[in-house]
């Protein structure tokens, strides 16, 4: 069983709570069960994920940024080549 963060909607006002449960699913359908359907005021979330200290999200906000570049300087070359590969054809189509 993990520990899940649950916002539940009573009468107007959005209120916090933790449910146990197996999954997110299954949190979703314990608010629900418990405080009424519709109730569920966002996604549950699981307590471990939240509690990571501002030093791991700056280092997983790097690895996205250094994943985006490098997707980034290969798609450049990528295009780089077809430019070059689409010249060279020309190039032979002229001389023809």
């Amino acid at each position: 069983m993990n520990k899940y963060l649950v916002a539940i909607r009573i009468k107007g006002q959005v209120v916090k709570t933790t449910i146990e449960a197996d999954s997110v699913i299954h949190a979703k359908l314990l608010g629900e069960w418990h405080y009424g359907i519709g109730s569920v005021a966002s996604t549950p979330t699981r307590l471990a994920e939240q509690v990571r200290g501002a030093s791991n999200l700056r280092l997983d906000a790097l690895k996205r940024q250094k994943d985006n570049a490098t997707q980034a300087l290969k798609a450049e070359r990528n295009r780089q080549k077809i430019q070059k590969a689409q010249q060279t054809i020309a190039n032979i189509t002229i001389e023809k």
